[in-house]
């Protein structure tokens, strides 16, 4: 291992210890870990620079606008509500044509998008289905997630993949460089493989170079590699290509097509990108297991943890933190929360009492209440309004209620999910001003089972808080207009016919079309459709830059240039080296379905503690080195790559669909390990099989 090697090692794990603690957000960590390796010398200025102008980056903003514009029209929630009457006959079908359906859209549609929509119709539908809304939430993230891996659309991580997949030399290039050399073309290509193909096939390597540019890529991965490892290591290469090629040219001879030989060939050759649905051949069988398990095994192992409430007209969380103020006839002046029996006559916990500026963390119960206390407590709505009424206290907010505001009739109490997009995250209600913004009262706050303990209004907001506001009901449905909110409340089934409405479904088919034709690249035609979008005015160009996730956009233009130094320094070389000697004694038969699941494994597990797009960008470069090294087409390792990073179940944290729904379900952490750990296993174990099959080793 040199000095540099341990350098980007160390620079990694910083990376992966920043992203699981959330120290920082993980668009500043990944910014960070880019500015040393920058500053370092590790990475020249065009390279550090170069994620921000990578065709995947830039088609994953285009299909940001894109997914914005279809929002717009309502036609998703307008076909799934008309869908799902179809199959009110069974609870099960019901759900099974739900969840296929949030699957099919999901691979077109920003997976995020899909679950920002359906969150409240889930919630509509678990209502309708007398259940708990935490027995839909995570099977509509499940649903999303396992949709977004049909195409190369579908998630950025799939985008990713094959971005540092594809920037390998085009074997197809060089494939029909070779032939044409030999004076193969089109016409005489049938009558050349009538010939001596062994003879051809030896020519045809010759020609390409692929061995000398694997002994070129040894010796720089190994400068101190002895002649005797690097001609066995070519040796092994060479083996492989000519296995390859000799099998690549008798199909040839028997399907008869020019394209496919030279598309073929280019896969011994170099590296072709993934095709659109070239995902969708395993994707489909993932859906099919998943939706399986998500609908028969799953409902067994989800809790019942929400409520309804006939207050707010939706459910209501168990988590929720709010303060309360002891007034001077309260029957708890001078008196214990034993005595008084709060949490056993309320189930409402006190956290802490806060005390002439003073906070009072020990011996909660037993702490005689004085007139002015503020009381730091967690409940259910319902069971905070139980308890003001007896106990004769005041809830707070960042700015005090009257009664008679509290008492108008177009008042309302909603739960509202922050996301990403608001510039509220990283305030408090008071720094962001929220009474002001939005004319609406902040009641309580809920996030991720975490116990908070400071008061409502200076409370720091993450993205995904589920907030309990109350206010006029006029402005609380304008909360969610610019995206930064979503509003868990009913769901209008009607299309929303705005202008050229009917164009937005043209431009998604049109772009998809485009891109898996070959007519057009994928960053091109989805330039082609945004602008088609704005030249009708469907979207504006404010709305098309707040409906960028730029948090994700900053994230992966900040990790692509951390790829390149994985590759240059070696690293990539050595942790591919290392990952080899782990399989050295395991049967030839098997080591490649052994490898294979091995990089799998490590993928899923990096995946579910840190950021998706993160451990694609640090994974595709080893399985590539590491299937070099040994001999394998590295295809189907890419593929593992990206369908392993994407199956996050067992984490609220390692997917943003999951975190979306942790709030308004009501989990804990352990629901996810309960519900997602054995689907997790069935598809590593179904990777192991399935992918060499798709994708010959």
């Amino acid at each position: 291992m040199t000095p540099d090697i341990l350098f980007v090692i160390g620079i990694l794990f910083l990376g992966f210890l920043l992203f699981t603690t959330e120290f920082f957000s993980i668009d500043h960590t990944a910014m960070i870990i880019l500015t040393i390796l920058f500053v370092t010398g590790y990475l020249t200025p065009q390279e550090a620079l170069s994620g921000f102008s990578n065709p995947a980056v830039i088609t994953i903003a285009f299909l940001f606008i894109i997914s914005h514009a279809l929002q717009k029209t309502r036609i998703l929630e307008y076909l799934i509500i008309r869908v799902r009457r179809l199959a009110d006959r069974s609870i099960l079908l019901g759900r099974a044509v739900y969840l296929t359906t949030i699957g099919i859209a999901s691979a077109v549609v920003n997976n995020t998008a899909i679950v920002a929509i359906f969150m409240p119709v889930s919630i509509r539908l678990s209502q309708k289905y007398k259940m708990s809304p935490s027995k839909m939430l995570i099977p509509l993230s499940y649903a999303a997630i396992l949709g977004g891996t049909l195409t190369l659309v579908g998630t950025s991580t799939n985008l990713l993949v094959n971005s540092i997949y594809a920037s390998n030399p085009s074997g197809s290039s060089v494939a029909l460089k070779a032939l044409t050399e030999k004076g193969i073309t089109s016409e005489n290509f049938m009558e050349a493989l009538s010939g001596d193909i062994n003879s051809l096939k030896d020519d045809l390597v010759a020609i390409s170079g692929a061995v000398e540019r694997y002994r070129t890529d040894l010796k720089k991965s190994y400068p101190n590699i002895t002649d005797q490892d690097l001609n066995e290591k070519i040796k092994d290469s060479e083996k492989h290509i000519n296995k390859q090629i000799l099998e690549t040219l008798y199909d040839a001879k028997i399907v008869g097509s020019f394209e496919n030989l030279i598309k073929n060939l280019g896969k011994s050759f170099g590296t072709e990108p993934m095709g659109m649905f070239e995902f969708t051949k395993y994707g489909i069988i993932l859906m099919c297991i998943g939706l399986t398990y998500i609908l028969l095994i799953a409902p067994m192992l989800l809790p019942s943890r929400t409520t309804t409430s006939s207050l707010t007209k939706s459910y209501h969380l168990g988590g929720y933190l709010t303060e309360m103020k002891v007034t001077p006839d309260s029957p708890l002046v001078g008196r214990t929360c034993m005595d008084r029996g709060v949490n056993k006559n309320y189930d409402v916990m006190v956290l802490d009492i806060l005390r002439d500026g003073k906070m009072i963390t020990n011996s909660i119960r037993l702490t005689k209440l004085q007139e002015d206390d503020i009381l730091f407590v967690r409940g259910t709505l319902e069971n905070f309004l139980r308890m003001k009424e007896v106990e004769k206290i005041k809830l707070l907010t960042d700015e005090k209620l009257t009664q008679e505001e509290l008492e108008k009739e177009d008042n309302v109490l909603v739960e509202a999910i922050l996301t990403n997009k608001s510039d509220l995250v990283g305030q408090s209600p008071m720094q962001g001003s929220f009474r002001r913004k939005f004319g609406l009262f902040v009641l309580a706050i809920r996030r991720e089972g975490t116990i908070l303990k400071k008061k409502i209004a200076h409370v720091i907001l993450n993205s995904y808080d589920t907030l309990l506001v109350y206010g006029p009901e006029k402005k609380v449905d304008k909360l969610s207009e610019k995206g930064e909110f979503l509003v868990l409340g009913e769901v209008d089934a009607e299309l929303s016919k705005q202008r050229f409405w009917w164009m937005t479904i043209i431009v998604i088919i049109g772009t998809i079309f485009l891109a898996a034709s070959g007519i057009m690249p994928i960053v091109k035609s989805a330039m082609f459709g945004v602008v088609i979008l704005l030249t009708l005015r469907i979207i504006t160009p404010q709305e098309s830059y707040q409906s960028i996730n730029w948090q994700v956009i900053i994230l992966i233009s900040a990790l692509i240039p951390v790829g390149i130094v994985i590759q240059k320094t070696g690293t990539a070389d050595w942790l591919g080296a290392f990952i080899s000697s782990a399989v050295k004694d395991v049967p030839p038969e098997w080591k490649p379905q052994v490898l294979l699941g091995l990089i799998y494994l490590i993928t899923v597990i990096l995946t579910e503690v840190s950021s998706n797009a993160a451990t694609a960008i640090i994974m595709t470069p080893i399985a590539l080195a590491v299937t070099q090294q040994m001999g394998f087409d590295s295809r189907a390792f890419v593929f593992a790559v990206a369908f392993a990073a994407s199956a996050s179940f067992i984490t609220p944290v390692g997917y943003q669909t999951n975190l979306m729904v942790y709030g308004p379900g009501g989990y804990k952490f352990s629901d996810y390990i309960r519900v997602g750990l054995p689907l997790a296993f069935i598809f590593w174990i179904t990777a192991i099989f399935v992918l060499p099959v798709l994708w010959p080793i």
